[in-house]
């Protein structure tokens, strides 16, 4: 780690407030361009901190940048990992301000509950199939709090991985059921179809985001406890979305998960 602990507790500071009280900020690697990767998640570790000392609990861990393009472009191997926290779940068919947020953009994603813990270094595929409990389809809603959502990816992970919201719907089904490579997923807004995916399209595999995630957390000596809620990455790409917008995605298999924005 390059950053010593105080700017580490002001950079959380700095941009939590950004989030919670929804305005943007520049990426802090313009001001601190050493900060290095545990520099980035320690900050992470922080926002996560304080949430939970306001009494918020943390409801779920989240992959992102699950595109192998994608982390080609970047010059990374492995996805970025964040949370998302109980006040950021809103209901199926509901309503979501978007005076709360930045500039939203909507995801489809393949999410898993585990009914095992599960632990690296060393998780592989046939460790993850066996502690999956159930499937759901859901939609994130990220915000990235760095102005016009430019960003690099040390200040990303700081940021949360631009955690904002997330709708689950459809209805929950046992992974044998599934191909969840195959699975189908289309998003349409105000009617008009706008993404479509399979869910390939995250890793290959949505399940090969839960492993990398159990061998993130192993490395730095932490697990995946049983019963965890696990968004596997976006499927489609990010949408941009606006007042007066819905949206609703239908997976595969899964049903249908919809939202209005306001």
């Amino acid at each position: 780690m390059n950053l010593d602990n105080a700017t580490i507790l002001k950079l959380a500071d700095h941009l939590e407030t950004a989030e919670l009280k929804a305005y943007d900020v520049t990426k802090i690697t313009d001001d601190h361009p050493d900060m290095d990767w545990d520099d980035a998640y320690a900050i992470q570790d922080e926002i996560r901190r304080r949430k939970e000392a306001r009494g918020n609990k943390t409801v779920g861990l989240k992959a992102g940048l699950t595109s192998f393009a994608k982390m080609k472009q970047m010059g990374v191997e492995v996805p970025v990992f964040g949370f998302v926290s109980d006040y950021m779940s809103c209901p199926d068919g509901g309503e979501i301000k978007t005076s709360e947020l930045i500039h939203p953009k909507v995801e489809a994603e393949i999410c898993v509950v585990t009914k095992a813990p599960l632990s690296g270094p060393g998780c592989h595929m046939g460790a993850v199939m066996a502690a999956i409990d159930f499937v759901v389809p859901a939609v994130e809603i990220i915000d990235s709090r760095y102005r016009d959502f430019k960003f690099d990816l040390k200040s990303v992970i700081a940021d949360n991985t631009s955690a904002s919201r997330f709708v689950i719907g459809g209805r929950p089904r046992e992974l044998a059921d599934l191909d969840l490579r195959t699975l189908g997923v289309v998003m349409e807004k105000n009617g008009e179809i706008v993404a479509m995916a399979a869910g390939a399209a995250v890793l290959g595999h949505p399940l090969a985001a839960v492993v990398m995630l159990a061998n993130h957390l192993g490395a730095r000596g932490q697990e995946i406890p049983a019963g965890s809620f696990i968004m596997t990455g976006g499927a489609t790409e990010a949408i941009a979305v606006k007042a007066g917008d819905n949206v609703a995605v239908r997976f595969q298999d899964l049903g249908t998960v919809s939202m209005r924005f306001a």
